[in-house]
């Protein structure tokens, strides 16, 4: 019992020093928020490219969206979420409907410049404000944090699926390439 107590003592002392230094003071969710989100879209923007153009059309089976499908949805899915930050930039228009691996990276890279400029425009007190419920709703009130960190999910989620596309026309993920 002393044991534990003592050792509780040392946590919640080290925890206190911790949050009075430096370290502490330089936290931002925001700037948190932002690197996270222009990290992913260079992993985006990589393995989107190592894609051939010929097979932009690939599916692993019939039901399946197609390689290109897969590369919209994510840029859908960062504009109408991103969106819900609220902020002045237009949204870009995503032809839902492109076929050419040009344009459809280019839809790609412009979803994500969107973010971008939504996060640039936040503090870490508006993160914690709510999102504009209006755009779309995932389990109901949700702070624009929760709304960047779902979109940085889901958009991991579909990585994941265009690795196997990849895989299944044997190329290698460039996250996964070795030096």
């Amino acid at each position: 019992m002393r044991y534990a107590l003592l050792i509780s003592g040392f946590v919640c002392a080290a925890l206190i020093l911790a949050t009075r230094g430096p370290a502490a003071q330089s936290v931002s969710l925001q700037r948190d928020a932002l690197d996270d989100w222009t990290s992913l879209k260079s992993t985006m923007m990589k393995i989107s490219e190592a894609m051939p153009a010929d097979k932009y059309g690939y599916k692993s089976t019939a039901p399946q969206r197609t390689f290109g499908e897969q590369v919209l949805h994510v840029a859908e899915a960062n504009v109408i979420q991103m969106g819900r930050l609220g902020f002045k930039a237009a949204a870009p228009a995503i032809n839902m409907k492109a076929t050419s691996k040009a344009e459809i990276l280019k839809a790609l890279s412009d979803s994500f410049d969107y973010g971008t400029a939504a996060l640039k425009e936040q503090t870490d007190q508006t993160m914690l404000q709510m999102a504009d419920a209006s755009r779309f709703s995932f389990g109901g009130p949700s702070t624009r944090a929760r709304v960047v960190f779902f979109v940085i999910g889901h958009t991991w989620d579909i990585y994941g699926q265009m690795a196997v596309y990849l895989r299944l026309n044997g190329i290698v993920p460039p996250a996964s390439q070795r030096p």
